[in-house]
């Protein structure tokens, strides 16, 4: 085996499979060392891709080159595009996945890159030089040196598992803990914390009566995440919605005296926006029931995931109370649910590249930076890569701002305000969410993934020809009039005022209520028109947004811009905060802690003051 690459990437999990990908496609030799080969990108939790403001980060992520939209497409059970009722902003793409066809996909993948090369061990320590990371030592005794590492380590730093009174070394059900490197690294300096998660049982399919549940299917039309034209399902797979009630609620709470939840025995933060059930029914007991989504795992399983019943109660509390609910009289169990605890480290430590502060060429993607969610690791994993690659080549770094990308507005929540519980994005988190859509991602980042050489060809010839046909659909929605006796049927069926004269179209489209796609059946002279053009469904939609929204998208595009001003203001590392005395106490303290590179940055911290800002402001230009 050779001792030597440009990048080592530990874990293989999603950060680590996009962080290996990108930086070997990139031009990098890779080295992926995982502690099974067999599991890349293991759908640990739930067998799902997106969601609300994740399916934006996995568009993202296909739009810069990345591959986990791919994967997602070609290894789907079921697609919905969720919040369709809402405006643009809210659509969110998600998919039901079959969790061994994903994880195979994934191996599929990486194994097709020249420059990647895996290697089943696990990491023990990090090798250091002069404040640098040079390699890494594993178990089985190898040393292995690279020019730079990146940390994928997920839930395995020290992990240990908890099922009721019962607890366990282990980073995932049925895989072991890794060890050593959280020591290392308090050792050097870095603050290190604990947070927790839980995964639910997974039960026998064939033991649930699916009568006494809400049918929940796929969208008719795939629209999937790649922007690719990639492989879809010609068939889904349904999920199904079950409820809780107040009898499954009180079986659960005779288990509370063995929860470790409960005892104190779990120490680490859980996650608020995805709490245990045994936590649902403390924090909202004025609740009668809890919405619980039932999940198929595979194609070829019948094995079910129960979405909403994350649990750490012993294992035969959970199996009594579970066959309380309507539909899971005679539920047969796989395997529990569990709680797990984990190491992570305060991203506050880590530049905006994911380049740790304290050493130089180490980097951290993923669950190890406090997130939690496959998106959320995956976009990281896909920066680090790329700007390992970047920096170890001598090539500027790739920084992503909060008006490109969600993704820029995750990496920026971390490094600037770090987090003391599992981070998960919401397009909430995002101030300019009606400029980062699902739909316009590719628009968005296409040609900044194609500049880096991630992006193909292919990717920014669709990119073009797709901002081509927008423009010829946006000009035709300007110059073509409807007339009243026309369209008048139409509005009067969505309650919308009558025409009395010719209108054009794009002031029409602009009233609430009125579609593009009813337009076209109605005018057949604008469906021939639209039809013409070779992305005639995306530009139609992308025309009809950016009429509908105008007025907020050139408030939102001002906005950006002036915090771009700031953003421009770099800020030296070696700048004394704490002399700084007409800064406030909490200001200097903050500044010193986190050392922001932009006044932009800085502006973003708690308790930094726009007095505190104009401050610097004035000591800048000075």
């Amino acid at each position: 085996m050779n001792s030597s690459f440009d990048i080592i990437v530990v874990g293989g999990g999603h950060a680590g499979a996009e962080a290996a990908a990108a930086a070997a496609r990139l031009g990098s030799g890779v080295l992926l060392i995982t502690m099974d080969m067999g599991k890349v990108a293991q759908m640990s939790c739930n067998p799902a891709i997106g969601g609300v403001a994740k399916g934006q980060i996995v568009r993202e992520i296909d739009a810069l080159g990345g591959l986990t939209g791919v994967v997602a497409d070609r290894s789907m059970l079921q697609f919905r595009m969720l919040n369709r009722s809402k405006g643009a902003a809210m659509w969110s793409p998600r998919s039901q996945n079959d969790r061994w066809a994903f994880s195979n996909e994934w191996r599929m993948q990486l194994e097709a890159i020249p420059q990647l090369y895996l290697w089943q061990d696990m990491v023990t320590s990090l090798i250091f030089k002069d404040s640098k990371v040079v390699g890494v030592c594993t178990a089985s005794g190898q040393q292995i040196f690279a020019n730079a590492v990146v940390l994928t380590n997920g839930t395995f730093l020290n992990g240990r598992i908890h099922i009721g009174d019962i607890s366990f070394g282990g980073g995932r059900s049925g895989d072991p803990a890794s060890q050593g490197i959280t020591e290392q690294l308090v050792g050097m300096g870095f603050d290190a914390g604990r947070m927790k998660t839980g995964t639910p049982p997974r039960v026998d399919g064939r033991s649930l009566d699916y009568s006494k549940m809400e049918v929940q299917e796929g969208d008719s039309l795939v629209s999937g995440f790649s922007f690719l034209h990639t492989q879809k399902p010609t068939k889904q797979k349904h999920c199904y919605i079950a409820y809780t009630n107040p009898e499954v609620h009180d079986i659960l709470q005779t288990g509370f005296d063995k929860s470790p939840l409960f005892s104190g025995r779990i120490q680490g933060v859980g996650p608020r926006y995805c709490p245990s059930i045994e936590d649902k029914i403390t924090r909202f007991s004025d609740k009668s029931r809890h919405q619980l989504f039932i999940e198929p795992e595979g194609w070829h399983t019948v094995e079910m995931y129960i979405n909403g019943f994350s649990s750490s109660l012993p294992a035969e509390i959970q199996y009594q109370a579970m066959k309380k609910i309507a539909g899971f009289e005679n539920v047969v169990f796989f395997r529990p649910g569990y709680a797990i605890e984990y190491d992570f480290f305060d991203p506050t430590q880590l530049q905006n590249t994911l380049e740790t502060k304290i050493i130089e060429n180490l980097y951290f993607a993923g669950q190890i930076n406090g997130t939690t969610g496959y998106e959320e690791a995956a976009c990281q994993g896909l920066m680090a890569g790329i700007n390992a690659h970047r920096k170890i080549n001598n090539l500027s770094p790739l920084i992503l701002s909060r008006s490109d990308a969600y993704i820029g507005v995750l990496i920026d929540d971390l490094v600037t305000k770090g987090t003391n519980e599992p981070y998960r994005m919401f397009t909430s988190r995002a101030e300019y969410r009606i400029l980062l859509r699902q739909d316009n991602a590719d628009i968005r980042l296409t040609e900044i993934g194609h500049k880096i050489g991630l992006a193909s060809d292919e990717r920014m010839d669709k990119v073009r020809k797709k901002i081509s046909s927008t423009e010829k659909i946006y000009k035709i929605l300007h110059e073509l009039s409807a007339i009243p006796e026309q369209i008048n049927p139409y509005l009067e069926s969505i309650g919308s005022a009558p025409l009395t004269q010719k209108t054009k179209l794009h002031n029409l489209l602009s009233r609430p209520g009125v579609q593009l796609q009813a337009l076209q059946l109605a005018i057949p002279e604008l469906n021939n028109q639209i039809q013409l053009e070779s992305y005639a469904e995306e530009a139609a939609e992308q025309a009809e947004i950016a009429i509908k929204y105008a007025g907020y998208l050139i408030r939102e595009v001002e906005n950006a811009q002036k915090m771009l001003r700031l953003e421009n203001i770099r800020l030296h590392t070696t700048i004394d905060y704490l002399n700084i005395t007409s800064l406030s106490m909490e200001a200097r303290q903050k500044l010193s802690h986190i050392r922001p590179e932009t006044l932009g940055q800085a502006s973003r911290i708690s308790g930094v003051s726009p007095a505190d800002i104009s401050v610097l402001m004035v000591m800048m230009g000075r």
